[in-house]
C-alpha cells in the first residue's frame, strides 16, 4: 500500500511543477507518470513572463534559460512563401516591446517541452528524493473515507500497488483517465482542425541566422505550415495545418513524404533532413465543468484545452498548480477549513475560459481550419495579450475586498494596468534591498508577505500573533528601499497601510492605512480567508 498526502497524476511540466510546489509548502507527495521518461518530442514551447515569474520565484528561472533556445530568436514571428522565399510580413509581438516588458523584471522563455521537463524534474526530484516516479499508471480511483484509493500500475513488469492518499492531482492531459472516471464533462469547440508536429533535424542557419523568430508560417497554396524553433541552428518543429483540407492523413504523411514538404517550405529542394518524430494531433478549445470532485483536482490540459494560437496552454496549467499548491498545504497543516480549497476552481476556471475563448479567436482570424487560397493575418490581440498574461482577477472567498473599484481597462485582454487591488497579481515595482534593485516580483512567491508602507514597523507584531501562518514582513523604508518613489502609488496604499500577498503573488488583502486595530485587522482577514470567524491570538 502506497500512502501519501498527494498523489500528483502525471509528469509533465504541470504535474512536476505542482510536485516543485508541494514540496516547497512542506507537502509528502508522490508524481506517477504512466510513460517511461520525460517528452521526447518539442509541443509546447513558449513559456510566458508571468510563468517565469513563478519560476523565478522558485528558483527554477536560470536552468530553464539555460536550456532554452537563444532569446534573440523570441522578439518576432515571420510569414513567408518558403524560408529561402518572399516575405510576406513581420510582426513584433507587444510581449517583446519596451512596453510589455516593463511589465515585469523577467522576460519571456522558449524553452521546448522535452528540454523543459528533464530540468523541472531535476529539481522535483532534489525537493522529494524518489517521489517522480515514471512507467507507473493510476488505473483505478474512487473516494473513500475522507480520501482517495485506487490502484497503481507498474508497466514494466505489469506488478499493481494499491493507494490511499488525502487528496490528487491530475496532471494527466487532454485525454485525462481522471477526468473521465470522475464523469466531469466539457464545455467548448472540440476537434477544429487536425495537424502534426514534425520533429527534425536540419541546419536552417542559412535562412534564419539574419531573421531570428519564435515562428516562420510558410503560405503556399498546397501547403499552410509553421517552423517552430526549437534551438535555431539544426533542431526545428514543423506544424502542417489542417491536413484533412490540404489532402494529408496519417497513412501518406510518411518520413519520407515530412521530409519533402519541410524541403518544400524551407525552399531547398537538396536539404538534408533527418526525421525525429511525427505526432497527429488534433485542435480543441475546450473547458471542464468542473476542477474539482472532492478531494480530487484537475490542473493543466485535464481542465482546460486551448488552441496554440498564443501558448497559453501549458502556461494556465503550471499556474493552476501554483494556486492549488498553498492551499492543500494550508489545509494539512490544519491553518485553513477545507473550504479554502473550493476556491481553486473559483479562481482558476473563470481565467481558464477567458484564455480558451481568446486563443479561440485568434486561431480563428488566422482562418486555418479550411483550405486557403493565400495568406492570412492574424487578429491584432495575438501575442499582444498583456492583460490575460498579467490581469487575472481572482473573485473569491480567498480574496478580501476593501471597498475600492477594481482597475478597469477597454480591453481586457490587451491592456493591463498593474494594481494592488486585492485578487490581481502583486505588481512589480523596482526597489533595492542592501544596495542590490529587486523586484516586489523577488520578495513574494513562497508564503505569506506582508508589505507594509513606511511607518508600518507596528505591522512585525502583529503578524507574529500565534495562530497565524508565518508572514514575511518588509517594511518599505526599512527593510527595502523604494528609490523610485512608486511603491505607495503602485500599491494604492499611504503611510502604515499594508499588503497582504498570498503565496501564489496574488494579492488576499489591503488595508490603506493604519487600522485602529492593526493585529485584530489581519488576524480578522485570515479568518476569513481561511474559513475560520476567528484565529487564536496571544495572550
Amino acid at each position: 500500500m502506497l500512502e501519501t498526502d498527494v498523489l500528483v497524476v502525471g509528469a509533465g511540466p504541470v504535474g512536476l511543477t505542482t510536485s516543485i510546489a508541494l514540496s516547497q509548502h512542506g507537502v509528502r507527495h508522490v508524481v506517477v507518470e504512466r510513460h517511461p521518461s520525460t517528452s521526447v518530442a518539442p509541443k509546447a514551447r513558449g513559456i510566458n513572463a508571468r510563468t517565469m515569474e513563478m519560476y523565478r520565484q522558485m528558483g527554477v528561472e536560470d536552468d530553464i534559460r539555460a536550456a532554452g533556445m537563444p532569446a534573440r530568436f523570441g522578439g518576432m514571428i515571420l510569414w513567408a512563401e518558403s524560408l529561402a522565399g518572399k516575405e510576406i510580413n513581420r510582426l513584433t509581438p507587444g510581449r517583446a516591446t519596451p512596453a510589455g516588458r516593463a511589465m515585469s523584471p523577467v522576460a519571456n522563455c522558449g524553452c521546448s517541452q522535452d528540454l523543459l521537463e528533464p530540468v523541472l524534474r531535476r529539481h522535483a526530484e532534489a525537493l522529494a528524493p524518489d517521489s517522480v516516479r515514471f512507467n507507473t499508471e493510476l488505473c483505478d480511483l474512487k473516494h473513500e473515507g475522507g480520501g482517495v484509493t485506487g490502484l497503481l500500475k507498474d508497466n514494466a513488469s505489469g506488478a499493481t500497488t494499491p493507494f490511499r492518499a488525502r487528496y490528487v492531482v491530475a496532471a494527466d492531459g487532454t485525454r485525462s483517465f481522471v477526468r473521465g472516471k470522475l464523469g466531469i464533462g466539457r464545455t467548448g469547440e472540440k476537434d477544429i482542425y487536425d495537424s502534426v508536429n514534425v520533429h527534425f533535424r536540419a541546419d536552417l542557419s542559412p535562412w534564419v541566422e539574419e531573421r531570428p523568430a519564435a515562428l516562420y508560417l510558410i503560405e503556399q497554396p498546397e501547403l499552410r505550415a509553421t517552423f517552430l524553433t526549437v534551438n535555431g541552428t539544426d533542431r526545428w518543429g514543423f506544424l502542417v495545418h489542417s491536413l484533412s483540407a490540404y489532402g494529408f492523413t496519417k497513412e501518406n504523411l510518411t518520413k519520407e513524404r515530412c521530409i519533402a514538404l519541410v524541403r518544400q517550405a524551407v525552399g531547398a529542394a537538396d536539404l538534408p533532413v533527418e526525421i525525429l518524430g511525427i505526432n497527429f494531433w488534433n485542435c480543441s478549445a475546450m473547458v471542464s465543468d468542473r476542477f474539482r470532485s472532492g478531494n480530487v483536482f484537475l490542473v493543466g490540459d485535464a481542465a482546460h484545452e486551448t488552441t496554440p494560437s498564443g501558448g497559453f496552454g501549458m502556461n494556465i496549467g503550471v499556474q493552476d498548480a501554483q494556486n492549488l499548491a498553498w492551499k492543500i498545504a494550508a489545509v494539512l497543516r490544519g491553518e485553513a477549513d477545507v473550504a479554502l480549497l473550493d476556491t481553486y476552481e473559483a479562481e482558476r476556471r473563470p481565467h481558464a475560459l477567458e484564455v480558451v475563448h481568446a486563443t479561440l479567436l485568434n486561431m480563428q482570424s488566422f482562418d486555418r481550419s479550411k483550405r486557403q487560397a493565400e495568406a492570412r493575418l492574424p487578429r491584432k490581440e495575438f501575442l499582444n495579450e498583456r492583460g490575460l498574461i498579467f490581469g487575472a482577477r481572482y473573485q473569491s472567498p480567498a480574496v478580501i475586498p476593501d471597498g475600492s473599484k477594481p482597475p478597469e481597462v477597454a480591453d481586457p485582454v490587451t491592456e493591463y494596468a498593474p494594481s494592488a487591488h486585492p485578487g490581481c497579481r502583486a505588481p512589480h515595482v523596482w526597489l533595492e534591498n542592501k544596495g542590490e534593485r529587486i523586484s516586489t516580483i523577488d520578495l513574494v512567491g513562497r508564503g505569506f508577505v506582508l508589505l507594509a508602507a513606511p511607518g508600518g514597523a507596528f505591522w512585525r507584531s502583529a503578524a507574529g500573533q500565534h495562530g497565524l501562518p508565518r508572514i514575511d514582513v518588509r517594511v518599505v523604508g526599512e527593510d527595502v528601499i523604494d528609490t523610485e518613489d512608486s511603491w505607495m502609488a503602485s500599491y494604492g496604499v499611504g503611510e502604515g497601510g499594508a499588503v497582504l500577498v498570498r503565496p501564489d503573488g496574488y494579492v488576499a488583502w489591503r488595508v490603506a492605512s493604519k487600522p485602529a486595530d492593526p493585529a485584530r485587522a489581519l488576524t480578522e482577514a485570515f479568518g476569513q480567508m481561511f474559513g475560520r470567524a476567528v484565529l487564536k491570538q496571544a495572550v
